[in-house]
């Protein structure tokens, strides 16, 4: 951890996905830990944690509240941004040294685990991972080698099926970043058939598999059973061609790839079965990630995008390259007291060399340049963020909506340069709900604010490519007064806040009749407009919200829909509904007072039990299964 602090830093990062990262820990720390927890800070309300992995947040807010807030939230989170940064090489080490009996041999390959970005191929590596935010994703990334690490006895078949370690490591996986999951059903499937009897084997996996997936209950069957209420994040793009251009952007890819090969080129010479199962894997996973791009994508299936899914192919072609560097050699058995010569020399050459390749390029990266890592405290200054807030306060009630999900941090055209969604900290720093402002969000209202509506269809395209160039699906050139204004009294909007460079593209704004007052505080601009009326929030599940319209008539309730939402009028349940623009709306007997009410329903409730329940049979079922299994299978 004192290398992780060195390396990166102490303070809050502001980078990119960081800000919104800190945000959700935020959410844990004042809303709950229920994955349902309504967020009325972002996109008009949404369950922020039912549709995005929550094992991330969970354990900062954890940190947080066993040092009874000594370390304070944003400690937490920059811990947690360290841990997540150090895990895939501390874990790597783990797996190979198993593998090969020896830490020294097993170096290299955990020095590139550490190290390794290939950007964006990669998105858990270090500049996915850390330096943009997906630290989750790293995380998750990082717990593939302590899966095979557990496999490795019963590959071997000196011991029974690692049921305490790969059941809690896969809800681990499934709850910080499920795109690993198909990484860990590959080891697993590897492990079942390296040895007699395939099939029964492979039962007893999917039965402990079952188990885990009981666990991850609370969150998994919500959020199975509320599918419509979110859009997929199918962004990414993997093809032929950018496969051959990661390769042609970052050659030390092909160097790992060569020597990955080489492991496997010599698969009947290896007589470990744990060694073979590491040779194997990633070719295994590039079959995998090719039926995900060739058949499920193509069938409308994004919910885990090959893109994402060929992270643990890229970690398995690590590890695989460990084994052939060290040209498939094991450490003898007799080897435990001190190392073999020829075993430091192996391990010390690999580090020395990845670590001169390190120093130059953007493959792999050590040693972070801090002018390229902005801390939160340097960007707020810059920006001038604390007036900008001010001014936000004191607008008339209502939300506030952003042209751009960021700021750039650095002046140019093209729509990757470095940048911040910092103003997704507003509703914390101001009080102030926001509409965009934020990463690329699932919330049917993201997709309104992106492409103009909020069906169904996944959003397949980075929010930063939009930024100062279209809002509501309309490029901001083309975009109107009335349609602007429109989409703003339906989303409750009384503020607008624009970056000075995109003035000239704003007609819309220019001599608005409801947004009159413009303020200037660079590099902001907002416009101020009539208070909107906002559901007045008694309690975290109970709000009173005033609508006008005839009796029968169906009304915005002001906030996004969402089926845990419950309406009442002098005790009288109303009817609701999801509105065109994925708002709530309600089916008043008379225009006045509305109560809502929010609850857990049946998945919610039922995810709790079957968690609860799986809890209990993962500490009982283990020692039951094993004391009954015969002594020549252990399982």
């Amino acid at each position: 951890m004192a290398f992780a602090a060195a390396a990166l830093g102490r303070s809050l990062p502001a980078y990119d996905d960081h800000p919104g990262q800190l945000a959700r820990l935020w959410h844990v720390v004042t809303l709950g830990p229920a994955p349902w927890a309504w967020n009325p800070g972002w996109w008009t309300g949404y369950p922020e944690l039912q549709f995005y992995p929550p094992a991330f947040a969970y354990a900062g807010a954890l940190l947080h509240a066993l040092s009874f807030g000594t370390v304070t939230v944003p400690r937490a989170y920059v811990a947690t941004v360290w841990l997540a940064y150090l895990a895939p090489g501390v874990t790597t080490l783990l797996a190979l040294a198993r593998v090969q009996r020896s830490a020294w041999l097993a170096l290299p390959g955990a020095f590139v685990a550490l190290a390794l970005s290939l950007w964006p191929a990669l998105t858990s590596g270090v500049e996915g991972g850390v330096h943009v935010g997906m630290a989750p994703a790293r995380l998750a990334w990082a717990m593939l080698p302590l899966v095979l690490a557990a496999l490795l006895p019963w590959s071997e078949g000196t011991s029974g099926f690692p049921a305490r370690a790969v059941v809690v490591l896969t809800a681990a996986i499934v709850l910080t970043h499920p795109a690993h999951l198909p990484g860990v059903l590959v080891l697993i499937l590897l492990a079942a058939v390296a040895r007699p009897p395939r099939g029964r084997r492979i039962a007893l996996a999917v039965g402990w598999l079952a188990l885990a997936a009981l666990i991850t209950a609370f969150w998994t069957l919500p959020l199975l059973a509320r599918l419509a209420e979110t859009r997929a994040l199918a962004w990414g793009e993997l093809s032929l061609a950018s496969v051959q251009d990661t390769f042609v952007r970052h050659p030390f890819a092909a160097i790992l790839a060569a020597l990955s090969l080489a492991a496997f080129a010599r698969l009947r010479q290896i007589p470990s079965r744990g060694a073979r199962l590491v040779a194997v894997f990633p070719w295994a996973m590039a079959v995998v990630v090719l039926v995900d791009a060739m058949v499920l994508e193509r069938a409308g299936l994004r919910w885990l995008p090959a893109d994402r899914v060929m992270d643990a192919f890229w970690l398995g072609l690590v590890m695989a390259a460990g084994l052939g560097w060290s040209g498939v050699q094991q450490a003898p058995d007799d080897s435990a007291g001190l190392p073999r010569l020829r075993d430091v020399l192996i391990g010390l050459a690999g580090v020395v060399l990845f670590a001169l390749v390190s120093i130059r390029g953007e493959t792999l990266t050590l040693w972070p340049r801090a002018s390229q890592w902005p801390t939160y405290e340097a960007t707020a200054h810059g920006l001038r963020l604390p007036e900008l807030w001010r001014t936000l306060e004191t607008a008339p009630p209502g939300r506030v909506l952003f042209v751009r999900s960021g700021v750039p941090l650095v002046y140019g055209g093209d729509w990757w340069r470095p940048h911040t969604h910092v103003t997704a900290l507003t509703p914390r720093e101001s009080g102030r709900a926001i509409v965009n402002g934020t990463f690329t969000h699932p919330s049917p209202i993201a997709a309104l604010v992106y492409r103009g509506d909020a069906g169904r269809g996944a959003i397949t395209g980075l929010v930063e490519r939009l930024d100062g160039q279209s809002l509501f699906g309309r490029p901001l050139e083309s975009l109107d007064a009335a349609t602007l204004n429109d989409h703003a009294r339906r989303l409750r909007v009384s503020a607008i806040v624009a970056l000075e460079d995109d003035l000239p593209r704003l007609p819309a704004l220019v001599d608005n009749a409801t947004f009159r007052t413009r303020r200037a505080e660079p590099p902001f601009v907002v416009w101020l407009g009539p208070p909107a009326v906002l559901p007045d929030r008694s309690t975290a599940a109970h709000s009173r919200v005033l609508v006008d319209g005839a009796p029968g008539e169906w009304t915005s309730a002001g906030l996004a829909y969402y089926p845990l939402w419950r309406a009442t009028a002098a005790g009288r349940t109303l009817e609701t509904r999801r509105g065109a623009l994925g708002d709530l709306e309600v089916r008043g007997p008379r225009s006045g007072e509305v109560e809502l009410n929010y609850a857990p329903g049946a998945p919610e409730i039922i995810g709790l039990v079957l968690a609860a329940a799986g809890i209990v049979l993962w500490i009982l079922a283990p020692r039951y299964f094993t004391a009954a299994a015969p002594a020549s299978e252990h399982s």
